[in-house]
């Protein structure tokens, strides 16, 4: 479900201190339904590809990104020269010491994104090209009946007129065939690890043993 940008911005997270002059382009709810201590499970399923491009079975959705890369391989959008450290500098130089000296967090797999930093309830990462400069922020929140689910925030910064038009033209094609597979996907993946998830919540013998002497 798509929430206002409010969703995020009226939330205390570390991200604004990074990231003030990235504009917030969407905010979203996850299909993630967890505990408190979850975010970790999620930022893995990210990280490690669950849910990713080669999991997804809309054949829009894969149009779309063979298009995508297609245009970016044709027209350079994605050489190493326009990304983070060439044509951009990277935000981990804005980190505030005590993330900068925390966990970082791991890299996706699937996606060129790189981890900025990863607390308790936010995880951040980054990506730039030639049409924009761009922070994937995911966020674990309550889902107002008593539990937790996770929120992805995007957050830009177009590349002159060039990415604005770019970030206006594909606005209709990441509503209509991209964010709806991935979250479908996503929500499969989720539920599909629940089981590990709730073990790794349950206590050992041993630690049970502890708990009740």
């Amino acid at each position: 479900m798509r929430l206002p940008a409010t969703a995020h911005t009226s939330r205390p997270w570390r991200i604004h201190e990074i990231a003030g002059d990235f504009h917030v382009e969407d905010v979203w709810a996850l299909p993630t339904p967890g505990g408190p201590d979850d975010l970790h499970h999620l930022v893995r399923q990210i990280t490690d590809g669950g849910g990713d491009k080669n999991t997804i079975s809309s054949p829009t959705y894969r149009a779309l990104f063979a298009l995508r890369w297609k245009l970016g391989k044709l027209l350079g959008w994605d050489k190493s020269d326009a990304g983070i450290g060439t044509r951009v500098e990277t935000l981990l130089d804005r980190l505030p010491a005590d993330l900068r000296e925390g966990p970082r967090g791991t890299d996706p797999r699937s996606v060129p994104f790189t981890s900025l930093y990863q607390l308790h309830d936010e995880w951040a990462a980054e990506m730039a090209n030639r049409t924009v400069h761009a922070v994937m922020h995911i966020g674990w929140v309550r889902d107002g009946t008593g539990g937790y689910r996770g929120q992805m925030a995007v957050l830009v910064k177009p590349n002159g007129l060039f990415g604005a038009l770019y970030m206006a033209a594909i606005k209709p094609f990441r509503y209509v065939g991209v964010y709806p597979a991935l979250f479908r996907a996503m929500g499969r993946a989720w539920q599909a690890n629940a089981r590990e998830r709730n073990a790794a919540a349950r206590p050992g013998p041993a630690e049970g043993a502890a708990r009740t002497t």
